[in-house]
């Protein structure tokens, strides 16, 4: 027989020809040999979600590919343990140690794990199915997924920041979310808080109202661990905030946390950003996730066709991902819109289901413009084109000018900035429009109901 270490090490070369880099790296680099004899192998794992994890989808693996090096009928356990202990036989011994910080729920963290149960206490919610297994890894994000993965595991090249650049729909919530997820399962003392920068903000007006700022300095500088920020972009022009903001990044920086940005645009391309916050957005690995390619597409529309629990042949997933190119979020729409079409009218999932469910998506996208937005927003407000793109500011103008670079935002795949020019507006100016109307919604008045109307009129196609 050969020497189980060089087996071991042979062993997990041979799966790592076999399987993706990001799934080696995730699942089988970090297991260590503990403990051996000739029928029996005991191997490290972090904790019991990982080791659930190994037994489900690699154990067989382990095995047969111990069977080819000629070790056959050999058991094999596994053990938590947070360090690598390297074991040369069951003589080797290992003394035991305690923390010098006792490992005991913090009231501050922001997870419960009861089981796999998660519990919230604190900031958003993640989102069920936003985990690094279950995010499907192309062309178009290899560099981010691998940088996320990277800073969840440890840190990138000696960086504890990492910005995600995204148009909306790509994917970078989920990686986000996946780093988070995957640091509680694997260190459950570690606070991680999970805010999107209009609740940051919010927070802090909160706080300086009620007079409790000291409270949310403590929070968010002393008591987080692992900050990830979404959608830094809505920062643009908040003088405050920025102000705020960039001395918790210091903090937490001279601490060595970690933090996770995310927006729609370069740190540099945000207008009215002072350059205290600027130059703190940048310091870290700037990654960027791109639309995902045509096999990407069909291997998102297999995962997710299995998390719906629905069976759609293969010819229709491909032609979904071939009619359907723009982003996640509209993959699954279509997905699910087949999928449910077939199910509840006792249809044949085929190609001419598909074809009438992609109709309504296909051809109102087609149809969505700038231009069209901007004519609708006219008609419905009496407007002429020249008054919408006017300097002037009467309230009668500027309102629906406002609506239409928000519902262009919303329904084009256009850059902020092309859309002010568009509008004879500065990319400030659009952002500006884009944040009121989205403050003015959350009041549920009358722009609120008009905003209802003209989204529905867009979705019909009825521009």
């Amino acid at each position: 027989m050969k020497n189980i270490e060089s087996c071991w090490t042979e062993v997990k070369g041979r799966i790592k020809k076999t399987l993706p880099d990001h799934s080696y790296r995730m699942w089988i680099d970090p297991v260590e040999l503990l403990d051996f004899d000739q029928d029996h192998l005991e191997l490290s794992s972090p904790n019991d979600y990982f080791i659930k994890r190994l037994k489900d989808n690699y154990l067989l693996t382990f095995k047969e590919e111990f069977s080819k090096l000629g070790v056959d009928d050999i058991r094999i356990d596994f053990k938590v343990s947070s360090k690598k202990e390297t074991g040369s036989g069951k003589n080797n011994k290992t003394s035991d140690t305690v923390s010098a910080i006792p490992l005991v729920a913090n009231r501050s963290k922001q997870l419960e794990l009861p089981g796999l149960q998660l519990k919230f206490n604190n900031g958003r919610m993640f989102k069920k199915g936003f985990t690094f297994d279950d995010f499907v890894v192309g062309d178009n994000s290899n560099f981010a997924y691998s940088a996320s993965l990277s800073l969840a595991q440890g840190n990138i090249n000696g960086s504890s920041i990492l910005y995600l650049l995204s148009k909306t729909g790509l994917g970078k919530s989920h990686l986000s979310q996946a780093v988070g997820y995957h640091i509680i399962k694997n260190s459950q003392s570690k606070r991680v808080y999970y805010v999107t920068a209009e609740d940051f903000t919010n927070e802090m007006i909160f706080s300086l109202k009620n007079k409790t700022i000291e409270q949310f300095k403590e929070k968010f500088r002393r008591k987080c661990d692992v900050l990830i920020l979404e959608d830094v972009h809505f920062l643009s022009g908040k003088d405050a905030t920025q102000s705020e903001l960039a001395v918790t990044l210091d903090y937490l920086l001279e601490a060595d946390k970690k933090i996770i940005f995310s927006g729609c645009e370069l740190p540099d391309e945000i207008p009215k950003l002072n350059d205290q916050l600027r130059s703190r957005l940048t310091l870290g690995l700037v990654t960027e996730i791109g639309k995902p390619d045509y096999s990407t597409r069909v291997r998102i529309l297999k995962k997710k066709s299995k998390s719906f629990g629905c069976k759609i042949p293969n010819h229709v997933t491909e032609y979904i991902a071939q009619e359907l190119s723009d982003d996640v979020r509209q993959l699954e729409s279509g997905l699910f819109g087949v999928a449910a079409k077939g199910q509840l009218m006792g249809y044949n999932i085929d190609i001419e289901l598909a074809k009438s469910v992609l109709a309504n998506i296909t051809n109102v996208k087609k149809r969505i413009s700038i231009e069209s937005i901007k004519k609708l927003v006219c008609k419905e407000f009496s407007l002429s084109e020249e008054d919408i793109v006017s300097p002037s500011r009467k309230k009668r103008i500027v309102k629906p000018r406002q609506m239409a670079i928000f519902l262009s935002k919303k329904y084009t795949d256009q850059p902020i900035k092309k859309i002010g020019t568009s509008f004879n507006r500065y990319h400030a100016t659009a952002i500006y429009s884009i944040n009121a109307v989205e403050k003015e919604l959350k009041q549920k008045g009358v722009l609120f109901e008009q905003m209802n109307y003209l989204s529905k009129k867009i979705e019909a196609g009825k521009l």
